[in-house]
């Protein structure tokens, strides 16, 4: 099973671009996880049939947004998180809206394992919205996956707007404190792996430099490959072992970010 991340900065751009196409003829997945799809199903023209296709998101038009498309059909699937959950970490609306209200997180089940694909906000230049990533949302995401992983393991991906340690950006330095790479993030991220989970290529390339998946626009920044990783799989320990050849896919273009990807063996 080949199961591909990706966030597409907005679907229906990178279907114009023919660069949706071109991803899906060149690589086949089996599953396809989107994050920042920032439209609704049925406005983007997408003819995909051997998919199926599950799509949640915001309230708010053209905004973030993540879809899940899979050549087998899900058991189930669970749109956002449980009102008991949002309400246990008071994920209520804040200046920019309600996280709730904004289709970050899908998760489908299947026969060996869930799914989840999640979109987590944007702390803001200005941290304008760190307290809510922090306080709120980090832990209610991993609260909700560990209650999955309840029934089966868990493999869960997406764009987690945070690169994790120093290796995982290109100029760390100067970045230290800034959105994406604050203590208060990359602690968030660090509770997945403290709680059992396995950031995929890492564990396969410890020490791989240069490895980056969103590259700003500016500076011919791609080009120079002057990037961070902050689009991950992750995988529930007792299925990590089955996680082969995780991958960062820069030579796929038409996002600020590129795909990435893992192999199970179930």
């Amino acid at each position: 099973m080949k199961l591909f991340s990706w966030n597409v900065n907005g679907i229906r751009a990178v279907i114009n671009k023919g660069e949706f196409a071109t991803f899906v003829e060149r690589y086949d997945p089996d599953i396809i996880c989107l994050q920042e799809t920032k439209a609704k199903q049925g406005q983007a023209e997408i003819d995909l049939s051997q998919y199926e296709e599950f799509w949640n998101s915001a309230d708010k038009a053209g905004y973030s947004g993540t879809a899940i498309f899979s050549k087998t059909k899900p058991l189930s699937v669970i749109y956002g998180f449980a009102e008991t959950l949002a309400e246990k970490y008071n994920l209520t609306s804040d200046n920019y809206g309600d996280p709730t209200h904004e289709g970050r997180v899908i998760s489908a089940e299947f026969d060996a394992y869930w799914v989840v694909t999640v979109y987590t906000p944007n702390s803001k230049g200005d941290l304008s919205r760190l307290e809510l990533r922090h306080d709120k949302w980090d832990p209610a995401f991993l609260a909700h996956v560990m209650e999955l992983e309840k029934t089966k393991p868990v493999l869960f991906c997406g764009d987690l707007n945070v690169a994790h340690q120093e290796i995982d950006l290109a100029n760390p330095k100067p970045n230290i404190g800034k959105h994406g790479f604050t203590d208060e993030e990359r602690a968030g991220f660090q509770a997945f792996l403290d709680a059992g989970f396995v950031d995929t290529f890492r564990a396969a390339y410890p020490d791989k430099e240069g490895a980056y998946s969103w590259w700003t626009h500016w500076a011919n920044a791609r080009a120079r490959n002057v990037g961070w990783r902050i689009d991950y799989w992750l995988a529930s320990h007792s299925i990590a072992d089955r996680v082969k050849n995780p991958q960062i896919h820069p030579e796929q273009i038409g996002s600020d970010h590129c795909p990435v990807s893992i192999d199970i063996d179930i």
